[in-house]
């Protein structure tokens, strides 16, 4: 599968879907992946504030959705819902 991104409207928001060509995550990890600090780097490699950042700004910033969907040794999927403003 290659990556791939769709953009939607849905239910009075912009839903925008990216999918990669990874080997997934575990559900332990999809549990706690938006978490701060959670990385899935070697130690020193990575802060783990990136997802939770992102999590934060578009929930909190924007009252908006983010959410992840991943099977392990496949893929992962995160979808992105932003409400449309007028």
């Amino acid at each position: 599968m290659k990556p791939d991104s769709s953009l939607h409207h849905v239910n009075g928001q912009v839903q925008i879907e990216v999918a990669d060509n990874g080997t997934g995550m575990s559900p332990a990890v999809q549990a706690k992946v938006f978490q701060p600090f959670c990385t899935t780097k070697p130690t020193g490699e990575g802060t783990g504030l990136g997802l939770w950042l992102s999590h934060d700004s578009i929930a909190q910033g924007h009252g908006g959705t983010l959410h992840v969907e991943s099977q392990e040794g496949h893929s992962t999927t995160f979808r992105i819902g932003l409400p449309l403003t007028t």
